[in-house]
């Protein structure tokens, strides 16, 4: 029987076999699953803000993009993965509240998918499927053996990407 490893925000966590990792409720943060194929070993990391150097005392490094994505590789790579075959997908980042006042601080969701995006590429992990932005939250899970990631949201149909 399977595991379903729970995520919740600003944190990460692997799992490998028929074991699964979720996290609810992403609204602008972003769920950035990655994984090995050829080991079936990969993890779910729920970052809040794209920048930790924008922070300070920001110790929780899964609360951002550029360290969450980091750790997790670390995570995945300590548990034998071999870091030169991973592969992502992203979830989440999407515009929750109007656009009215100060667009850097509204448009979290939108910034959030450029950073992780961005920290991808210069890790040189290529991004395989996206489902990001939009005005809905998600509830992801994610299967690193079929690399099946999927998306549940209120009022809409289940997807895998």
């Amino acid at each position: 029987m399977s595991n379903v490893i729970k995520v919740g925000m600003a944190d990460l966590a692997v799992c490998s076999g028929e074991d699964a990792v979720t996290t609810l409720g992403l609204g602008s943060c972003i769920g950035i699953a990655i994984r090995d194929p050829a080991t079936g070993i990969g993890g779910l990391v729920h970052i809040m803000l794209p920048d930790s150097t924008e922070i300070r005392n920001n110790s929780n490094r899964p609360k951002f993009a550029d360290t969450g994505i980091e750790d997790l590789v670390n995570a995945i790579v300590k548990k034998g993965g071999n870091r030169s075959r991973l592969v992502a997908k992203i979830a989440g980042g999407a515009q929750m509240f109007g656009a009215s006042g100060n667009a850097n601080t509204i448009r979290v969701g939108e910034r959030n998918a450029q950073a992780s995006k961005k920290k991808l590429m210069q890790m040189r992990i290529p991004l395989l499927a996206s489902d990001t932005g939009n005005t809905y939250g998600r509830t992801v899970i994610f299967y690193p053996k079929t690399g099946d990631y999927v998306i549940r949201s209120v009022g809409k149909p289940e997807k895998v990407i």
